[in-house]
């Protein structure tokens, strides 16, 4: 594992470790996914944490806040205007910044085992709901990044995907402007008995 990757994944633990204490679901996913899986360090320029609410409607971004209160590792900043929150892990220089999303608004709303995987002792989304999320933010933005990831991961993985977790309409307009996917996007709806 490539040193940038490390760091990364001990930014991931430790937030997932205090997360976890406070029983707060959660799931990683961004480039970060890509770069544990490939074990390429360029690809791992995002990185991802989507909270569930609490079981009283707690939002998401104060659940993570009050969990890493009085932690001297993480800091957290909230971007109201833009609704953002980012949980920055100063154990490492440079720090590393963790963008947190709401569980509903990005990704499954609810995050369980048919919507989760551990990788490395992490929650990650599944490569499935992984391409879902990620197909959703290529649609808006049409980054580059995001289509990298999605290519990596359709193609390397076509056979753990879930046909049903991904919405076939912008799969196929994603491999008309992506043609390296197209192999792997045939090869997945065969399986499932698809045309």
């Amino acid at each position: 594992m490539s040193s940038e990757t490390r760091r990364l994944v001990e930014a991931a633990t430790a937030i997932s470790q205090l997360l976890r204490a406070n029983s707060i679901a959660h799931a990683f996913h961004g480039s970060f996914l890509v770069s544990v899986l490939s074990n390429n360090p360029r690809t791992s320029d995002e990185i991802f944490c989507i909270v569930e609410g609490g079981p009283t409607g707690t939002h998401p971004f104060r659940r993570v806040r009050q969990a890493v209160t009085g932690s001297d590792q993480f800091t957290t900043t909230h971007s109201p205007w833009s609704n953002r929150l980012h949980a920055t892990y100063r154990r490492v220089i440079p720090s590393i910044e963790i963008e947190i999303l709401p569980a509903g608004e990005h990704g499954p709303r609810r995050l369980d085992s048919s919507t989760t995987m551990s990788l490395q002792g992490i929650p990650f989304l599944t490569l499935s709901e992984f391409i879902r999320a990620k197909l959703k933010s290529w649609a808006i933005r049409g980054s580059a990044s995001d289509a990298q990831d999605i290519l990596y991961t359709i193609c390397q993985h076509w056979n753990r995907l879930d046909i049903n977790r991904i919405p076939e309409v912008d799969m196929n307009h994603f491999v008309t402007s992506h043609r390296a996917a197209a192999l792997s996007w045939a090869a997945l709806k065969r399986k499932y008995g698809m045309r």
